[in-house]
């Protein structure tokens, strides 16, 4: 499960091309890093390759394994992450929100009525929503052994 817990970089996904060279940039330095090349350099721009490495991966860290579009967002704050919805409905990708009060629910494919503002309210729903995910993903790996054996029995 991908995620972004700082903010919405503009054309996270429908400028998806742009997005993967600054996390080919971030491995690029993280390599430079274990390899021990910046030992060689100066250590102003060692001291620079890392105030980008930590930019790159605040924003991007949560990204970095993503190799395709999502299939579905879900989303805690609507008001603050109207970018992110804007993008989903261009790229038809639905969208999953805690609709609190102070938001509009008709932008939201999948609203779940709750508090966007706790804490407590956020952990719960999240938790909820990981879980859910990990057991998704458990139903698709075990249906892909079955149909191998059906294809094999016939």
């Amino acid at each position: 499960m991908y995620y972004v817990n700082a903010r919405w970089l503009g054309g996270m996904m429908t400028n998806f091309k742009t997005m993967r060279t600054r996390i080919d940039r971030l491995n690029q330095l993280k390599a430079m890093q274990t390899d021990g090349t910046f030992d060689m350099l100066p250590k102003k721009e060692v001291i620079k390759h890392m105030g980008e490495i930590e930019k790159l991966e605040k924003y991007l860290g949560g990204v970095k394994e993503m190799k395709k579009l999502p299939g579905a967002l879900f989303i805690v704050d609507t008001r603050k992450e109207r970018n992110a919805i804007a993008e989903a409905h261009r790229l038809g990708i639905p969208v999953v929100a805690i609709a609190d009060t102070n938001c509009d629910p008709d932008e939201i494919d999948y609203p779940i009525p709750g508090n966007d503002d706790a804490i407590r309210a956020i952990r719960l729903i999240s938790s909820v929503m990981a879980n859910a995910m990990i057991e998704g993903r458990q139903g698709e790996q075990n249906e892909e052994p079955e149909a191998e054996t059906t294809a094999d029995a016939e």
